[in-house]
């Protein structure tokens, strides 16, 4: 991010009228596609202020951002949420840490996160209101494939065969139960306040499969099979069955398709000092690997 746009944001944030006295503004880690500043008042009060545009090609609207946050507060699993408006959520800023990926594979952890989960997708469909939106990972893929082929993309000529892939999987899972889901589990979306987990960022927010959400927190964190079985294991509080273990493990392949179709988009439209180009083809390899194993 260049400096004029680093003190574009700064003053965004400074002149909010939520504000009630003087206050210090910080930057803080995370984000790819928004900026994330803390904010400490002269009463002591600390909050986070979440600043982000709509962006189409990634499928974040800010709306559906916002009220998912605010369902996921009032459900007890996010910060409170004290002032919103267009691009802009102010929230509780929490003690305490993301968690890494490395954090994420202990036995301990994948306990406590199957929980919170399990909570984000049993408890959050009272608290919704309003619009909202979907998110189907093989028409997320499609949407990209198209974005990509547009703007000729350096992947474009692997197109046709990993929408070949998409397709097959989403036969291969088949009819879905639908809940509410969190659909961006990065190790620093999960955060550790010291005593409890709590879930960030909504922006991929929206109704899905909740398998989904378990596979997306297993290929984004490298989890190994046992780490797999622990984890499905915790969610369901029993032994998993069989087709719930191979509809995971399609979810798991279709999620590494998706993270490397984002990367690929990102290659030319973020202004985030990033090597995408590298990480779309780290992604692609993984896929190759998992769908190897899907038999």
């Amino acid at each position: 991010m260049n400096e004029v746009m680093a003190d574009q944001n700064l003053l965004e944030v400074e002149q909010l009228p939520f504000w009630t006295g003087p206050i210090k503004i910080w930057p803080l880690e995370g984000g790819t596609t928004n900026r994330n500043y803390g904010v400490l008042q002269a009463d002591g009060q600390r909050f986070a202020v979440r600043l982000g545009q709509d962006r189409p090609e990634h499928g974040v609207m800010r709306f559906n951002e916002q009220a998912a946050a605010r369902a996921a507060a009032r459900a007890g699993i996010s910060p409170k949420i004290y002032y919103t408006a267009p691009g802009v959520m102010v929230s509780r800023l929490l003690p305490g840490r993301s968690l890494n990926a490395q954090e994420m594979v202990k036995p301990e952890n994948l306990l406590r996160v199957a929980a919170l989960l399990r909570r984000c997708h049993t408890s959050m469909a009272a608290f919704l209101q309003g619009p909202l939106l979907s998110f189907w990972v093989f028409h997320v893929n499609r949407s990209y494939a198209h974005a990509l082929t547009r703007a000729e993309g350096r992947i474009v000529n692997e197109l046709p065969r990993l929408m070949e892939i998409n397709d097959f999987l989403e036969t291969r899972i088949g009819r879905v139960e639908i809940v509410f889901c969190h659909n961006d589990l990065l190790a620093g979306n999960v955060f550790d306040d010291g005593a409890r987990l709590w879930l960030l960022d909504w922006d991929y927010a929206g109704f899905n499969a909740a398998l989904f959400d378990l596979a997306n927190l297993s290929s984004n964190n490298n989890l190994r099979r046992e780490d797999d079985i622990a984890l499905l294991e915790a969610y369901y509080g029993r032994p998993f069955e069989r087709g719930e273990y191979d509809m995971f493990r399609a979810f798991k392949c279709a999620s590494l398709l998706r993270e490397a179709l984002w990367n690929a988009i990102s290659e030319f439209t973020s202004d985030i000092d990033h090597d995408y180009a590298r990480a779309t083809d780290e992604y692609l390899g993984r896929l190759n690997t998992a769908l190897g194993d899907l038999d």
